[in-house]
């Protein structure tokens, strides 16, 4: 009793004092996910509280839980209207760009430590995804305005992305320990299996549970129930996919989002709780991740695992986000800032304690590599966010901001009806080729689907969009940039 007390108690002093600092270091621009895994370590063996813990199912078992917590959290407050814009994108990059970065992260961790090359790109699989609880928290806590296009290609990205990560760590791990087992034939039945059985229990769960939302009683005093319902539901889910070979990963995002679509406004009054039970989670998991690594074993290697590092977020994540995006016409500037935002956070490190629970040769080096990186990315990319969207100009204007309101959205609104070949005439413009209106128009000419934000240069003429309705531009700016006529005649 007086182990489990103690347990209890420092369990809870450690939470509270990382959301205490946290609440300070979130205004210096540094995530809360930060504080706690600084907190783990600070309670470690090599800190302060000197406490030596290595359990790695424990913490695998808790990190995976928590990551189910999170994915469902995510799920629950994606919009499935926002598919329109981020399905596909996303979907590139939590396949193809999970594949492109882990080779070449994998190259670089095979050339700073001379590991062979099944080993290194099991080292770049490990941190090959981005992370869903660090990428929600710094998007809901940086006050940022970005476009639909780029806030719903992160957060479905983050969503996705995990079971291929999954995938590539099983694989690879089992193909280490036992080569003639892993044929490519095995590999894509295993990939199949997971992403079928994920997506079917998913949806399934999540169109019966958001019905029967509908039905329960839960108004009133039991409306607190709401919360405790989906997270246990969730789990179930989890875990369920999970046991039958599925992915619990891609079925809890699922789920959480079909039932937010089903039952809406029974959902939406249990965001609040569910924010308490994710935050939880991440303080959970960050903790024990942080006392579950030796810092001073890190300063060992401490070059090479930063060079792998540093690799990842200026090397194969921007490739990988080009190699993905550019075909889509995302502009370099949303390229850019996508590569930046590209947050890791515990997944690598929850994915690193798998090659150790099974033994893989090297694993301990796998994982420091892996929580070097998360480390790096969170202080690096997490605390400069908000810089990056201003250096790649994807911040949308505030609405009481008219100067940069009109900077974006230009200094005229035009009815979107008006046909585009009277506007060019108007105004002086090129002749189009077009005779639809200007709501038309611009949805052929970015040849993506419109967003807020999104513009056209046409002659010495800036049309922007205002504003949605639906998939149609129901509102159009008009920007007029000076010409060498304008300043002759002035």
């Amino acid at each position: 009793m007086d182990l489990m007390n103690l347990a209890f108690g420092v369990t809870g002093l450690l939470v509270f004092a990382s959301v205490l600092a946290g609440l300070y270091s979130a205004r210096a621009g540094l995530s809360f996910l930060l504080v706690f895994l600084v907190m783990g370590m600070l309670a470690g063996e090599d800190g302060p509280g000197g406490i030596a813990f290595n359990d790695v199912k424990l913490s695998l078992w808790v990190g995976s839980a928590a990551l189910g917590v999170i994915l469902l959290d995510g799920g629950l407050r994606t919009r499935l209207s926002t598919f329109r814009t981020g399905l596909k994108p996303a979907s590139w990059l939590a396949t193809v760009g999970v594949l492109v970065t882990a080779a070449l992260t994998g190259l670089a961790a095979s050339l700073a430590f001379g590991l062979p090359p099944l080993l290194g790109l099991l080292a770049g699989a490990i941190v090959g995804s981005t992370d869903a609880a660090a990428v929600f928290a710094l998007l809901k806590s940086s006050g940022l305005r970005v476009s639909e296009r780029l806030s719903s290609t992160l957060e479905i990205e983050s969503g996705l992305n995990d079971p291929m990560a999954v995938f590539l760590v099983l694989t690879l791990s089992a193909a280490l320990l036992q080569p003639a087992a892993a044929t490519p034939w095995a590999m894509l039945w295993m990939f199949g299996q997971q992403a079928v059985l994920g997506t079917l229990i998913g949806v399934l769960a999540g169109m019966g549970v958001g019905e029967l939302l509908k039905r329960l009683p839960l108004g009133g005093t039991a409306e607190g129930l709401t919360a405790l319902l989906l997270l246990a539901a969730g789990i179930g889910v989890f875990g369920g996919a999970g046991w039958v070979g599925g992915s619990g990963f891609l079925a809890v995002y699922l789920f959480g989002l079909v039932v937010a679509h089903r039952a809406g406004e029974v959902v939406e009054r249990a965001l609040a709780g569910m924010d308490g039970f994710a935050w939880l989670a991440q303080a959970l998991m960050f903790l024990l991740l942080g006392l579950l690594v030796t810092p001073s074993r890190l300063l060992d290697n401490w070059l090479p695992t930063l060079a792998v590092a540093l690799a990842l977020m200026f090397v194969a994540r921007p490739l990988a986000v080009a190699l993905c995006l550019k075909p889509l016409r995302f502009s370099w500037q949303e390229i850019g800032f996508i590569s930046w935002v590209g947050l890791r956070g515990a997944v690598p490190v929850v994915l690193a304690l798998i090659p150790l629970m099974l033994a893989v040769p090297q694993a301990r080096v796998l994982f420091d590599v892996a929580f070097v990186v998360v480390l790096a990315s969170l202080v690096l990319q997490g605390s400069t966010m908000v810089w990056a969207a201003r250096l790649f100009n994807v911040n949308l204007p505030d609405a009481q901001d008219e100067p940069a309101v009109r900077e974006v959205f230009g200094d005229f609104a035009l009815d979107p009806g008006v046909p585009v070949r009277d506007i060019c005439g108007f105004y002086g413009l090129p002749d189009p080729g077009f005779y639809g209106d200007v709501a038309e128009w611009m949805a052929r000419e970015l040849r993506r689907p419109p967003v807020a934000g999104d513009g056209i240069d046409w002659g010495h003429a800036h049309f922007a969009v205002r504003g949605m309705d639906g998939r149609r531009v129901a509102q159009v700016g008009l920007l007029l940039h000076h010409t060498k006529g304008d300043e002759d005649g002035a």
